[in-house]
């Protein structure tokens, strides 16, 4: 069956090159990447060999999803900042081939810079390194900021103090844990939005599988959003289907309205690369 589809489109200081072959050509500002990309699975315009003339940095898995950055040219930074709207966000390479955005939100972060009111409550659940907080702050909400990663909070924190904003409230805690406390105060929030991983470590080091828990995040979700308020969210777990998700808006979202997509991003060579599936829910 086919599902409708949303683009992100690249801006300034980013643009996906091109992909295939399992991997994906960006750039970032003025460094380019190579990096793994599952979804690349088809062929690529051009060979490789053009794209290590181009690219700075590849990524080289060694152990499952970590790995190691090879520098393809002399004297390349491996931290730097980009820009988007008014925002700076800060780069460098992890051991986890990411370098600190994922830039397939950008359509997300426009949905929500779009109807954004100033003062509303944002929820930035699984908010890793804070583009969405940093873009609700700047547009006047108050913003709460849910992470289960010590280190990522402090990366959240300087994309703020880059940005020249203030008061983003930080809170390292596993993020359904979080919203179910939020539920039992009777705290609701105008928008919520959860990008969560397909796996991952809680704030305590427990392990977190999406498939397990997406049920109940739906649920506390719904229950914590305004009447209203609108909500985004993105899964990239293979276990987490279209249909899936269909069914639990359905289910939790009787009396609003939902759209739900395949998120996609294309390259400068005109390959579609998926992103996961897609909710946006609004009153």
């Amino acid at each position: 069956m086919t599902h409708p589809r949303t683009y992100t489109l690249p801006w300034e200081d980013y643009e996906l090159i091109d992909a295939g072959g399992g991997k994906k050509l960006e750039r970032w500002g003025n460094i380019i990447t190579i990096r793994p990309e599952l979804q690349a699975y088809f062929q690529s315009v051009q060979p490789f060999t053009e794209w290590r003339k181009k690219a700075h940095w590849e990524f080289i898995e060694t152990l499952g999803t970590k790995g190691k950055w090879k520098a393809l040219q002399p004297n390349t930074p491996n931290k730097w900042q980009i820009k988007y709207e008014k925002l700076l966000f800060n780069l460098e390479l992890t051991a986890f081939k990411h370098v600190g955005i994922f830039p397939e939100q950008r359509s997300n972060w426009d949905w929500v810079k779009d109807s954004l009111q100033s003062e509303e409550r944002v929820l930035n659940l699984f908010a890793y390194t804070g583009a969405m907080s940093c873009l609700a702050r700047w547009k006047g909400a108050e913003t709460t900021h849910v992470d289960s990663v010590k280190p990522i909070l402090s990366w959240a924190r300087e994309n703020m103090e880059s940005s020249r904003l203030l008061n983003i409230r930080w809170v390292h805690e596993d993020a359904l844990k979080f919203a179910q406390r939020e539920e039992k105060r009777g705290n609701h929030y105008d928008v919520i939005v959860m990008d969560p991983p397909a796996w991952g470590i809680g704030a305590k080091g427990e392990k977190w599988k999406l498939e397990d828990n997406v049920d109940q995040l739906m649920s506390t979700a719904a229950s914590i959003l305004s009447p209203k308020g609108q909500l985004v969210m993105n899964t990239y777990s293979p276990m987490v289907t279209f249909e899936l998700l269909e069914e639990l808006a359905t289910c939790y979202f009787p009396e609003r309205n939902c759209d739900l997509s395949e998120l996609y991003m294309e390259s400068t060579t005109e390959k579609h690369v998926y992103f996961g599936n897609l909710l946006r829910v609004t009153a």
